[in-house]
């Protein structure tokens, strides 16, 4: 991905989510992916997919079920 592409889904990201805490690194993917990184931490990844001269983001995360709240969490009611 090119550099006005990333520019504008940050910018895209940011102002979905009402933030300013959504950064995206090209790094040294080969594969033209990127990561994603909020408030400092690793979210996901982002695919470009490029179909009949169309042009599509997909947006993959992975949840650890271990970072996730105890099922007997009380403020989960």
């Amino acid at each position: 991905m090119n550099r006005t592409e990333i520019l504008r889904l940050r910018k895209y990201l940011n102002d979905k989510f009402s933030t300013n805490n959504f950064e995206l690194d090209a790094g040294n993917q080969k594969d033209g992916s990127m990561e994603l990184h909020f408030a400092g931490e690793f979210l996901g990844v982002i695919y470009r997919d490029e179909d009949e001269g169309e042009v599509s983001y997909a947006l993959n995360i992975a949840i650890l079920e271990e970072d996730l709240p105890s099922a007997s969490d009380a403020s989960l009611i």
